[in-house]
Parts: structure tokens; C-alpha cells; sequence
């Protein structure tokens, strides 16, 4: 009740920024050691950076498959727990349980027999393929532990304990960044120990995320005795969780397609003759560790408004739903333009973060300070997003990624490529976050007009 009574009567800015910046926290925490792991990866050589550039897509995947089936979880099970029918946010969780193992099969499976495929769709030199695949390789036959990590956080968050799933979370994170310079430059693991590191952070913080649900977590239990699948319990998981799953896989095919680009307007040419894309490639997955690390706050933001939007429409207070918008949107358009002018100022600086060659400054250092001026309406997409969420309709923010993240960006950079060579392909960018902007403004006000407007006061 105090929740409840927190979201309809709490002066809205203090109650979104009170509500967002654990969100915050968490997530860029979750950002950060991406970002660490590439920074010690890339003091191994370019070619080793390009590696786990060409790693991430799948990486990005299997984290999209466990937090979407987390999210579906966490929301079900939350409506149990409320409604106090405790055996059924059992069975959820039990459900949601099999559900990982199964995902984790399936990445596994791929680890396995399918690896040489993916990477024959690859841009690289034999060396850079070689490392990326001893590198997924681990992460994949051991991704157990990132499914495991995700779900134990979701069953916490779904009974309100989200500072004991954020102290899951930074126990992996924290882990990771310890083992990293130990594995990969004391024992001389190389890159197989930036792997190695990132898969016992996600063990640990699996562990603990466990651990914590079985000391303080007294709703929810996971129930075996008797258990069987119920297609009712899936599709009660996955109506939530897919879009969640589809909206985050857009980052995993949008990298994957912008490396197949730049890797075919730059082949190079490497020491043993084989085409060498490491340059180009090893700057766009520097500026897309920048810009996920960036965007957090604002994911955060965006976030935070669902359960305040969907409290105050259940309440019938359309007057608080217009003063979340009102807050949030200035707030995520101040973070990106901070951004922005860190991005313009000292482009230099960021991608030197990953040790980046006189190659990789080249083509990044004018492309960052292209795709910078797009950050402030990706911002008001985000936020626009999540918003609509809150009014129980996620294919805006769904939509609105796609249009970010993958149509028309992909098609046009290729195009753009072609004609004007790769300082072309930035301002695809442009018209992608333009059009992505324009389509949630519209759905915003379309929703608004539907469903706020009629429970306004006068």
C-alpha cells in the first residue's frame, strides 16, 4: 500500500527521479563492465578487440533471450504475489526455470556444431576469427550462468526486493573486472581469458542472485513435486517477454549487419593477405559500448515510468500521467545532450578508451561527432517508449526500435556506403533516430488522446 500510495501521491519529479535511479544504477553498472572488459581486451591488439566486436551480436542475443524471458517472469509472478496465489507464482517461476535451462540448451547447441557458420558470415582477418571464436565458444557452452543470473534477479524484483537484485548484479559485474587483468595478463590467457572472466561473473552473480532468493524471498519457491509444463504458464511469460526479447535482439542484428558493411567498404588487407576489416570494425564496437553505456540513464528513466504511468491510468489520474511525461522526456533529452557534447568535444579521447589504432581514430573521430546529433531524439524515442508501455501498449517501444536500430538504418547505411564510401554511412543514423522520433511522438499523442485525455479533470 505504501508503494501505491507513493505513485499517486508523491510530487511527481521526486517520485520519478526516486524511482529511476536504482534503475540507473543497476543498468549502468551492467553497462560498465562490458565497457572494462573491452578496455583490457583491446591492450591485447586491434585485432583481439575485433574479435569480441564480432562476438558481441551473439552475446547481445543470449542476453536478450534471458532478460525476455526474465521480464515475462517477473511480471507474472508479480500478479500472483499480489493477488496472494503463492502456488501459482511457483509454478511460474518453476516454469520460467525450465524455460532458461532451455535457452541455455539452445546457445549451447550453437557453441557447439554451429559457430564455423556464424562465423563464414563474418568480416575479418583469420587470426581475428580465430580469436572470436575460441572466445564465443566459452561464453556459449558456459552461458548457463547468465540465464541463471537473470531470472534469480527477476524473481526478486517481482517480490520488490530490487536493491538485493542490484547486489546480485554488481557481484558479477565486480568479479568480472577483477578477474579480467588476473586471467588475460597474469595467467596469459589472452582473449580466452577475457571469456573465461565474463562467464564466472555470471556464475557468481547467478549464485548470489540464487542464494538471496533462497534466504529472503519467502513468496515465490520453486516447486517440483508434480510440475508440468502448462501452455497457459508459457504464453503468460512470453506475451510479455517477446517483445522484450525482439526489442533487445534489435541491438544484436543491427551490430552484426553494420560490421558485415563496414567490413565490405573496408576489407583491407592484413599481414597474411586475408582481408582485414579490424579498424572500422573495432571502432563500431567501441562507440556501441559508448552508446549502450550512455543510454542506460535514459533506459532507466523510461523504466522507472512504467508501473508509475500504469498505477496513475489504473487510478484514473491522467493529470499525473501528462507530469511523467513532462519530467521524464527533459530529463533524458538534458543526459543525451551532455552526451552529445562529450561525443563532439572529445571523440578522440572516448575511443582511446579501447587502445583504438590511428586507423580506428580516423574513420571514428568524424563518424562519433556525425552520429552524436542523433542522440537527443533517441532519448525522446526511449523515454516515449517505455511510456506507452506503461499504458499496456509495448509495440510502440518495439516499433520504435526497430526504426532505430534496424529499418531503415541498415539498408540505407549499406546504400549510403556504396555511393559516398563509409563517411557516408553515418547519416543513416540521422534519418533512422528522425523517423524513430516522429513515430513515437505520433503514438504518444494518438494514446494520450484515446486513454488520458477522458480521465482528466477539467
Amino acid at each position: 500500500m505504501q508503494k501505491e500510495n507513493k505513485m499517486g501521491v508523491m510530487p511527481v519529479p521526486k517520485l520519478v527521479v526516486t524511482m529511476a535511479l536504482p534503475l540507473m544504477l543497476s543498468l549502468l553498472v551492467q553497462s560498465l563492465y562490458n565497457i572494462v572488459d573491452g578496455i583490457f581486451v583491446a591492450r591485447i591488439s586491434e585485432e583481439a578487440f575485433t574479435a569480441t566486436s564480432l562476438a558481441y551480436p551473439v552475446q547481445l542475443l543470449m542476453v536478450a533471450v534471458s532478460v525476455g524471458t526474465g521480464v515475462g517472469v517477473n511480471a507474472a509472478v508479480a500478479r500472483m504475489v499480489g493477488a496472494r496465489r503463492y502456488e501459482e507464482a511457483n509454478r511460474i517461476a518453476t516454469t520460467g526455470l525450465i524455460l532458461s535451462l532451455l535457452g541455455t540448451a539452445v546457445f549451447m547447441i550453437f557453441g557447439g556444431f554451429f559457430l564455423p557458420v556464424y562465423l563464414r558470415s563474418c568480416s575479418g582477418s583469420e587470426n581475428a576469427l580465430a580469436m572470436c571464436e575460441g572466445y564465443l565458444r566459452i561464453c556459449t557452452l558456459f552461458c548457463l550462468g547468465v540465464f541463471l543470473e537473470t531470472l534469480g534477479q527477476r524473481l526478486l524484483q517481482a517480490v520488490g526486493n530490487t536493491f538485493l537484485s542490484m547486489i546480485s548484479l554488481v557481484a558479477g559485474a565486480v568479479t568480472n573486472i577483477i578477474l579480467d587483468p588476473i586471467l588475460i595478463f597474469g595467467c596469459r590467457l589472452g582473449i580466452q581469458g577475457a571469456a573465461i572472466a565474463t562467464v564466472i561473473g555470471q556464475w557468481i552473480g547467478a549464485a548470489v542472485a540464487l542464494v538471496l532468493n533462497a534466504v529472503t524471498n519467502h513468496e515465490v519457491q520453486f516447486a517440483f513435486r508434480g510440475f508440468r509444463m502448462q501452455k497457459g504458464i508459457v504464453w503468460s511469460i512470453y506475451k510479455v517477454g517477446l517483445p522484450t526479447i525482439l526489442t533487445q535482439a534489435m541491438g544484436a542484428i543491427m551490430l552484426f549487419s553494420m560490421n558485415a558493411i563496414l567490413g565490405r567498404l573496408l576489407p583491407g588487407t592484413a599481414a597474411d593477405g586475408s582481408a582485414n576489416s579490424a579498424p572500422a570494425i573495432a571502432f563500431f564496437g567501441g562507440y556501441y559500448k559508448l552508446q549502450s553505456f550512455l543510454f542506460m540513464p535514459m533506459i532507466g528513466l523510461g523504466q522507472a515510468a512504467i508501473p508509475i504511468v500504469g498505477f496513475n491510468y489504473g487510478a484514473r489520474n491522467g493529470a499525473r500521467i501528462r507530469q511523467v511525461l513532462r519530467t521524464a522526456v527533459p530529463l533524458a533529452a538534458g543526459i543525451a545532450l551532455v552526451g552529445t557534447a562529450l561525443f563532439e568535444a572529445i571523440p578522440g579521447a572516448l575511443l582511446k578508451i579501447f587502445s583504438a589504432s590511428e586507423g580506428a581514430l580516423a574513420i571514428g573521430i568524424p563518424a562519433l561527432r556525425i552520429i552524436a546529433v542523433s542522440f537527443i531524439p533517441g532519448a525522446v524515442t526511449t523515454v516515449l517508449g517505455y511510456t506507452c508501455s506503461g499504458l499496456g501498449n509495448g509495440t510502440v517501444n518495439l516499433v520504435g526500435t526497430v526504426l532505430r536500430q534496424f529499418l531503415p538504418l541498415v539498408p540505407l547505411a549499406f546504400l549510403f556506403g556504396l555511393a559516398g564510401g563509409v563517411g557516408s554511412v553515418w547519416y543513416a543514423v540521422w534519418i533512422s533516430e528522425l523517423l524513430a522520433v516522429l513515430f513515437s511522438i505520433c503514438s504518444v499523442r494518438w494514446e494520450f488522446r484515446r486513454k488520458v485525455t477522458p480521465i482528466c479533470a477539467p
